[in-house]
């Protein structure tokens, strides 16, 4: 029996140049172009609800892509671990099918429904020819990736907006979406002929590859290499019965949760190719299932961010402003300033606009509960800089599941009229 461990530092040496190849690849800074763009309109959407400067947005892509890149790190150890090979998935498939269903819904940009929608076709239609359980083992790689990015960077960047929950109320919520470029390395299986030069080979145990190719020829006679590949993850959520932070947290424990069944089913499937429709169909339908259970639990929950009458709760803080400063947070609910007591928004801007020095502002703490008091210089002249929740009378600032380039084209070519819905 060989060695059952995996030669972790040859292996290690194999990934990073790999990620050098994989970062000079015009591909990859075509998909941080689309992360640009989305971060773009992120930032253009903040500035038409609440008036927020679009500013230098170079920082959070900045950000993304080394999210990502980091993400890409750990989806290829885990492609190691796993053996997935892209020997025959057809990942030009993939991408093209992953960019047209971009056109109905942003969150479509996911290899989730691309991926599957290309093996069912496979599976029923023989069309592409695509190894389906390796297809379906990188996207449960991939996911995995995907749900540690969302647990770490998930909520950055919210945009807070006013949205009409199922009790007919319209209630603060905070809209999630990202977009991650990840330089990932997977294996290509080559067969080894008579004059083939060898290359620098890397003895792995006798149990890998945990996910068997569907390759008709000897595997003691071809070799499994190390290639790059560039992929993409995307990530669109509502907020609405818990903080963005949290929100994350479960929407990527439900995600490792999918990832892991679907990561099972493609072992089984690479084994037992009769399963291999189950798999295909759980890619796409598990995936949607998760999300809709996830916007079933935020229509039907109780609201975090609701008006209550007694105070004026924060939704929102902008960066940098006077409420920042002071350590104002979502969730606070401010009840006093300089002893005249809140209860509305439009009080609160009475107050703010009274010339006063010192200022004091009573709270309560959203950590707690507790009562808090602070006191600041303050100029009426300027800014205080949070978004409040809405209050009886405030209209939907979104219109959910509106759809993407393609279905709001449509939509607004059947009503005659032009437009842009503010959100998917």
């Amino acid at each position: 029996m060989g060695d059952p461990m995996l030669p972790l530092a040859s292996i290690a040496k194999l990934i990073v140049m790999s990620l050098f190849q994989i970062l000079t690849d015009p591909l990859f800074w075509a998909v941080v172009l689309l992360v640009g763009l989305q971060v773009r309109r992120v930032a253009v959407l903040r500035q038409r609800l609440f008036g927020v400067p679009v500013g230098n947005q170079w920082r959070q892509v900045v950000g993304v892509v080394g999210l990502g890149i980091a993400g890409g790190l750990v989806g290829s150890w885990l492609v190691v671990f796993t053996g997935v090979s892209v020997t025959g998935i057809g990942i030009g498939y993939v991408w093209g099918a992953a960019l047209l269903l971009m056109l109905f819904s942003p969150r479509f940009l996911c290899f989730a429904y691309a991926g599957g929608l290309i093996s069912i076709s496979s599976v029923l239609f023989g069309f592409p020819r695509v190894d389906v359980p390796e297809l379906l083992g990188l996207v449960a790689v991939l996911h995995l990736v995907e749900s540690c990015l969302i647990a770490l960077g998930g909520h950055h960047g919210a945009v807070p907006v006013y949205t009409r929950h199922a009790s007919g109320r319209v209630v603060g919520a905070f809209y999630l979406q990202k977009f991650w470029p990840i330089p990932i390395t997977v294996f290509m299986l080559f067969p080894l002929t008579g004059g083939a030069a060898l290359p620098d080979l890397v003895s792995m145990p006798d149990w890998w590859p945990l996910i068997k190719p569907a390759y008709q020829g000897d595997l003691t006679k071809a070799v499994f290499m190390l290639m790059p590949v560039v992929a993409g993850l995307g990530y669109t959520d509502l907020a609405v019965t818990t903080g963005p932070a949290a929100k994350s947290r479960r929407s990527a424990g439900y995600l490792v949760i999918y990832s892991l069944a679907l990561l099972s089913l493609a072992i089984l499937a690479s084994y037992q190719r009769e399963l291999t429709l189950v798999a295909a169909l759980f890619a796409p339908l598990g995936h949607e299932f998760l999300i809709r259970l996830g916007r079933g639990l935020e229509r039907r929950g109780k609201p975090l961010f609701l008006s209550s009458g007694m105070g004026v709760m924060v939704l929102d803080v902008l960066p940098g402003s006077k409420a920042d400063r002071i350590g104002l947070r979502s969730g606070d609910v401010i009840t006093a300033v300089n002893g005249m007591i809140i209860a509305t928004s439009s009080e609160l801007a009475a107050a703010l606009a009274e010339p006063a020095y010192p200022m004091t502002v009573d709270y309560l703490d959203s950590t707690d509960g507790e009562p808090r008091q602070i006191t600041t210089r303050w100029n009426s002249r300027d800014a205080f800089g949070i978004i409040p929740v809405p209050e009886p009378g405030d209209l939907p600032m979104v219109e959910l599941g509106s759809g993407g380039l393609l279905t709001r084209w449509l939509r607004n070519l059947r009503s005659g009229r032009p437009g842009d819905s503010l959100m998917q």
